[in-house]
Formats: C-alpha cells, structure tokens, sequence
C-alpha cells in the first residue's frame, strides 16, 4: 500500500501534465490562431475550453477589444509654408486574425505598420492644406481687442473651407483602405491631438503674444489715467463748487447778522440816544485807557466831554 502510493501521485501528476498539455481556454475578449510547427491551421473565435495536439500546437492568443494607437508628433510643413508638430491618437481592433498574425504577428508589429501608414497619411493630408484648415473647424470670428476702445472686434483670418474634422477624417479614409485589406485590421477612427509650433517659429509666437499683452496692459493703463485725471477734475469742480456756496451762505448769514445788529443798534439809539452815546464812550474808555496807555487829549475833545461832565466843580 506504501508503495503504491507514490505510483499514484505520480500518475495524477502525469494526467494533470497532459490535460494541460491537451486544454486550453478561449475568453470572451480574445480570439486565437492554432499553428502547428510555426504554420496556421485553423482560427478559434468562440469563447470556452478548446483541445490542441500538445507538444505540437501553439497557441497564439490576441484581442477582440478595441485597442489604442498614440503616435509620436510629426514635423510637417502646411502647405502655406508652416512648419507644424502634428501629434495623431486612433482606436483599431483586429477583425481577422488569421491575416493579422500572417501580417504583423503581434501587437507590436502592428503598431509599427500603423506608425508608417497613418503617419504617412497624416503627412500627406496636411501638406496639401494651409495651416487655418488645420487649425480651425469653423468660420467664426475671432476677436481681438481694439486700441481705442478696448473692446472685441472682428479679426480677419483666412476663410476655412475644410476644415480640422474633415482633413482627420480623410487621414482616416486614407488610413483604412491600406490597413483592412493587407493587415486585417480596421481603424475605427482617427483624431489629431494636438498641434504646434516649431521651436523657433514658436518663440516669435510668443514673443508676440507677449508684446500683444503688454500692449493691451498699457492701453489699460493710459485709460486708467484718463479715468483719473476726469475724476480728480470732477472732484476739484465739486469742490471749489461746494466751497463757494459755503462761502456765499455764510457771507450771507454774516450780513443778516450784522443788518440785525444795526437794527437793533438804532432801535436802541432811536430810544434814548444821550444813553446809547453814554455806553459807546464807555466802551471806547475801557479798549482805550487799558494797562500803560498814553493819551494827549486837549481839553475842548469830545472824547473828554463826560469825563468833564462827571468831574466835581471847582
């Protein structure tokens, strides 16, 4: 029984080798291609456990999904002269995958084909368009800012007739026709990503959009100033305005003030006029005869007359 056992794990070992070596499993996202001794002999699309000749067949397994393909930006002139950085992404799938692996074998070798063929198509594309049909999808104006007003205004730009959407989907078309038929695969679409400048026509953009900045913020400014300087005139005009009719208003008060004095002055005159002359020579003696004050007086002044009048007979 002892010996037995091992003789037991051993043959499980062997029958768990050749299930192994005779099975293979196909999921829903994959579809195979069997060789046998390098050569194709048949395709498995359906999903589920399979059965190969083991030591013999290979199993070569690729996606049903749709799969992504980046490119590398790409220096191209437009056709006005332009030197561009076009950057292009596409989705594609395999659809035959007998003639996808007699083709490019794998991934990797698609990704190669796809790298000559939509680059080569992207350059064709836009070097036979001006660099606004590669830019812009519609013609819509595009504003600016004015010097006078520092409002928006229309900037003149070449009429599009293309288009950005119709110049990627004839990248696409182009693309296609070479893919499907030699490689079985089909593009599914094609978009440009990104475009841009080279380095040196690039810095001048810059530059110039700098100096376009600048240019606005000193606009800016100068009508700040202008802002300014009618404020502070407005502000001065108030001013000056409201001190004259301060100034009106109180001369105003000050001479209803002084014809009310002088009203009330000459009705007291007008009542006892030796009395109201009595208080003003008071008044008169008290701002004048104060502290070390010296007066040469002669003796017939009125200013003298109640002090004679107030002095005792002799």
């Amino acid at each position: 029984m002892k010996r037995s056992l091992p003789v037991l794990l051993l043959i499980v070992v062997v029958a768990a080798v050749a299930a192994f070596s005779f099975l293979y499993q196909v999921d829903e996202t994959q579809q195979v291609v069997i060789t046998r001794f390098g050569r194709p002999i048949r395709t498995v699309t359906e999903p589920g456990l399979k059965l190969k000749v083991p030591f013999v067949d290979t199993v070569n397994i690729f996606e049903r999904r749709v799969l992504a393909w980046d490119g590398t930006p790409d220096q191209i002139p437009t056709s006005d002269k332009k030197y561009i950085f076009v950057d292009t992404f596409a989705r594609w799938r395999i659809v035959d995958a007998l003639r996808f692996f007699q083709s490019v074998h794998d991934e990797r070798g698609a990704s190669r084909r796809l790298d000559d063929i939509i680059d080569g198509a992207t350059r064709d594309v836009i070097s036979r368009n001006t660099l606004v049909e590669v830019v812009r999808n519609t013609n819509r104006e595009l504003m600016e800012e004015d010097e006078e007003e520092g409002m928006g205004t229309p900037t003149e730009i070449a009429e599009v007739k293309i288009g950005r959407e119709q110049l990627a989907h004839r990248i696409f078309e182009k693309a296609r026709e070479k893919l499907e038929a030699a490689f079985g695969i089909e593009l599914l679409d094609v978009q440009i990503k990104r475009i841009n400048y080279v380095q040196e026509v690039r810095e001048k953009v810059f530059e110039r959009m700098i100096s376009e900045r600048k240019r606005i913020a000193e606009l800016f400014r100068s009508e700040g100033q202008r802002n300014l300087q009618e404020i502070s005139g407005v502000k001065e005009k108030e001013l000056k305005r409201i001190d004259s009719e301060a100034y009106l208003k109180a001369q105003q008060v000050r001479g209803k003030a002084d014809a009310e004095a002088a009203r009330i002055y000459a009705q007291a005159f007008g009542q006892d006029a030796e009395f109201f002359q009595f208080t003003r020579a008071l008044m008169t003696f008290r701002k004048s005869l104060g502290g070390d004050s010296t007066l040469l007086l002669s003796t017939d002044s009125d200013y003298l007359k109640y002090l004679k009048k107030s002095s005792p007979q002799r």
